[in-house]
């Protein structure tokens, strides 16, 4: 599912416009970037949760050279399933 999909998604269920459906959309990826920026955890009971890591320098391999080469440190966003979500996948 796209991002075109999903809002038509979510403006059939919550019978709303696509424009409104969008906006929402917009600014719950909005307001969670912002908030993951500064180092916040989003939890929401029952979905997941948002969190960002940290990850430390490495050395890698280049697998066409084989050539060893330098990872840079970076933070990474990382998301759990909540226990709900996870019973509705399986």
């Amino acid at each position: 599912m796209n991002k075109a999909e999903l809002i038509d998604a979510i403006a059939k269920k919550a019978g709303l416009t696509k424009a409104d459906a969008k906006r929402g959309l917009d600014a719950f990826i909005g307001v969670t970037a912002a908030s993951l920026k500064k180092g916040d955890r989003i939890a929401l009971v029952g979905f997941g949760s948002f969190s960002v890591a940290k990850r430390s320098a490495r050395t890698g391999r280049n697998p066409r050279t084989g050539a060893t080469i330098k990872i840079a440190a970076r933070k990474v966003v990382k998301f759990k399933a909540g226990a709900e979500l996870n019973s509705l996948v399986k």
